[in-house]
């Protein structure tokens, strides 16, 4: 059977950790077909954000464009928008469909990845076309506690681990997943935050990197204690 579509709209990570990594993985290994679309390209390892680089506005909308006119994705997901420009593209075209919101304002090691005016743009004009938001505690507090008919607010992984960069992607790119299999929401969440659990306790005693290393990407049959 041909899988659903889930468009994921975020930045890049060159450490493998959170960003389009992660959605791109979980999506996969959750048996949708991930498209993507590029909105910044980060500089970051486990230890923070160095650098970023936001794709222009013409970029970003010709990317967009391509996904939503020939694979039409059932489900989008946003991660870094970057800009109030790009939030204002995102909410424009894909108003309409079931858009899961991740509102990444900082990493998890502190680097900003939002000002206020795109905090300014989530609120007046993405939360408005969103169907689920996925903030952390202090993500929901920036946005003013938003009485929003679908807001899952993570409060962090439930094994502990320090190996948890890219957490609030995956669980929000594993509920953006199950929603396009058709489960409604309290399913999605429920089945979401397991996979995210199965996957920090994968990753929980590896040796990636000099700080926050990532939560685990492999799925089974290619787990590491089964390679032989």
């Amino acid at each position: 059977m041909t899988p659903p579509v889930v468009l994921a709209i975020a930045a890049t990570d060159p450490s493998g950790g959170a960003g389009l990594a992660a959605d791109l993985t979980t999506l996969s290994a959750l048996g949708v077909h991930a498209a993507c679309v590029v909105t910044a390209v980060t500089v970051q390892d486990t230890l923070g954000v160095r650098a970023i680089h936001h794709v222009p506005l013409e970029i970003v909308e010709a990317q967009l464009d391509a996904v939503l006119e020939d694979l039409r994705p059932v489900v989008v997901k946003t991660g870094v928008l970057g800009t109030p420009e790009v939030v204002e593209l995102v909410a424009s075209r894909c108003a309409g469909r079931v858009v899961v919101v991740d509102p990444v304002l900082r990493a998890s090691t502190g680097a900003e990845l939002a000002d206020r005016d795109v905090l300014r743009a989530y609120t007046e004009v993405l939360l408005p076309v969103a169907d689920v938001l996925t903030p952390n505690e202090e993500e929901f507090e920036a946005l003013g506690r938003p009485e929003h008919p679908g807001v899952v607010v993570t409060r962090g992984g439930p094994v502990v681990t320090s190996n948890d960069h890219g957490t609030g992607c995956t669980f929000a790119s594993a509920l953006a997943a199950h929603l396009a299999h058709g489960h409604d929401l309290p399913t999605a969440t429920t089945r979401a935050s397991a996979f995210v659990a199965g996957q920090l306790a994968l990753g929980s005693a590896w040796e990636l990197g000099r700080g926050r290393g990532p939560v685990a990407h492999l799925t089974s049959p290619y787990a590491p204690q089964e390679i032989a």
